[in-house]
């Protein structure tokens, strides 16, 4: 009889690495609940509270001056983290984180780490992300005091001849801030095709053999020759760095992002067309999830995720990998839903019935809940990456992110996107462009609003898919869906989308059943 919790074999040379791994396994497997107890996981969300609660009014422990470059951060995992654990926040929290996030604005645009301190694109999109949690239209709501044109023209000034940006002026290329900038200027509608221009094949380009993504690529730019200096798309431009489970989440989730741009701003694939338009890059989703089903850990380690070939499973990927499965099932149209049938005879609506039940996820979401709820809380609580160690903000939120992701299947709906266009205003969304970009024919004025609709009908078209919630320990332990996009609730992506595109949603339909 196989054992269910057999550990990962070994070939019997024994090294510090497979030392750790039995040590680590040895660890996680003393969390696992007796057999034929009934006991249940329970999520601890009042210690959770609390632990959230403390930092945010008592401050920050000692151990965290390491994150003075990062107060946006640490305010965008506290806030999102109560979100996603559904627990509001009174006014006088608001006001004041408003006014800390105002007070981190650079004055040539973009939010920096920390008073008095360079701006930089991760620090931004915390920034932005907690205004989409605490923020709102008006005097004092914050939403309007974001200075739009200066950061679009940061955001330009950190643009690279390959595609790629600069983190920070004089700073460093990285997938991660290209995530970040997309994110945002998604959200706040700044997106250009002259912001965009030779993203995509940047992107591509950092894609690994193993199919997951580095953190950048060598730039294409650095092989110009010749006296004309000109830049060749075509050179080589090797990955930099293995694959990586945060890198890989940025890169995926700007691809789905970027997927409107690719379809209108660059040549199909098939059939031929006589515009002249870039051929659009690809990426290779099949191995993409390869590599993603790859980084779950086998029972022992109670399923939670790794972030690199070999390496220890960490709470924190339970987001940054295991949400980055419904990236790839929307690239590869799995679990999408789409307008049904016009017509459906009663043997084919029974065998559809028949198949309501089966979880079709390309990941094991129960032991994934399992990992979180078991080795992964901390008894006094917070999250953390895996015992004995404590738990921190960081790991708080992308373990409870994480958890909502195993939780809830949200993936594009078509019907929902047809009805977001259905009832677009395309004057309304070019009054609220802030980026000075001036179109020089209404072919390419056309095409920029297309790009405008398309990005927002796709952003906010995403849905709990009906009927496929599942709550390991019950309803009890259920947390707030999570937008895979934007790890912002659905909610809130919405409100500040509609205000910063001058858009009126349609409303959607109520919310779905859930699976014990």
């Amino acid at each position: 009889m196989v054992d269910l919790y057999s550990p990962t074999p070994t070939d019997g040379y024994g090294t510090p690495t497979s030392a750790l791994q039995t040590a680590t396994e040895n660890l996680i497997a003393s969390h696992i609940l007796p057999a034929g107890t009934g006991l249940q996981p329970e999520l601890q969300k009042r210690f959770h509270f609390e632990f959230l609660l403390r930092n945010l009014r008592q401050g920050f422990p000692e151990r965290y001056v390491s994150q003075d470059a990062s107060q946006p951060w640490l305010i965008y995992w506290t806030l999102h983290g109560f979100s996603i654990f559904g627990a509001g926040l009174d006014d006088l929290t608001k006001k004041r984180s408003i006014e800390t996030l105002l007070a981190l604005q650079h004055p040539e645009g973009g939010f920096s780490g920390g008073p008095g301190q360079a701006a930089h694109l991760l620090p931004t999109y915390a920034a932005v992300c907690a205004f989409a949690v605490v923020g709102r239209p008006g005097e004092g709501g914050g939403w309007e005091s974001i200075n739009r044109k200066k950061l679009y023209e940061f955001f330009m000034s950190l643009k690279q001849p390959d595609g790629s940006f600069l983190v920070s002026h004089h700073g460093e290329v990285d997938v991660r801030g290209v995530y970040c900038l997309l994110a945002v200027a998604t959200l706040l509608n700044i997106l250009t095709p002259e912001l965009l221009s030779g993203v995509p094949g940047f992107l591509a380009s950092c894609q690994t053999y193993e199919g997951g993504f580095g953190n950048a690529s060598f730039p294409g730019w650095a092989f110009e020759t010749g006296p004309s200096n000109t830049y060749d798309p075509s050179a080589p431009r090797p990955p930099l760095g293995e694959a990586h489970g945060g890198y890989t989440f940025c890169a995926t989730a700007s691809w789905v992002i970027l997927r409107s741009f690719i379809d209108l701003y660059h040549a199909p694939a098939s059939p031929p067309t006589s515009i002249s338009l870039p051929p659009a890059p690809r990426i290779n989703t099949g191995a993409l999830l390869r590599w993603c089903a790859q980084m779950q850990g086998l029972p022992i380690e109670l399923g939670g995720f790794k972030g690199r070939t070999n390496k220890l499973v960490d709470g924190c990927y339970s987001w940054w990998v295991g949400g980055c499965f419904v990236l790839v099932e929307a690239l590869l149209g799995v679990g999408a839903h789409h307008e049904s049938p016009i017509e459906e005879t009663a043997g084919e609506e029974a065998g559809h019935k028949a198949w309501d039940d089966v979880d079709d996820s390309l990941f094991n979401r129960k032991a994934l809940q399992e990992y979180i709820l078991l080795p992964g809380q901390h008894p006094a609580g917070g999250l953390r990456d895996k015992p004995p160690k404590g738990a921190d903000a960081y790991h708080t939120l992308y373990c409870a992110a994480g958890l909502s992701a195993a939780q809830h299947r949200v993936v594009p709906s078509e019907p929902r996107k047809n009805a977001i266009i259905s009832a677009w205003d395309a004057e309304q969304a070019r009054a609220k462009d802030d980026t000075g970009l001036r179109t020089t024919s209404d072919a390419e004025r056309a095409q920029l609003d297309a790009l405008r609709r398309e990005t927002f009908a796709h952003a906010l078209s995403w849905t709990e898919e009906e009927g496929t919630a599942l709550y390991v320990g019950g309803a009890g332990n259920r947390v707030n869906a999570t937008h895979p996009l934007f790890n912002l609730t659905v909610t809130h992506t919405e409100l500040m989308m509609a205000y910063f595109y001058g858009q009126t949603l349609p409303p959607r339909a109520a919310p779905p059943h859930a699976k014990k």
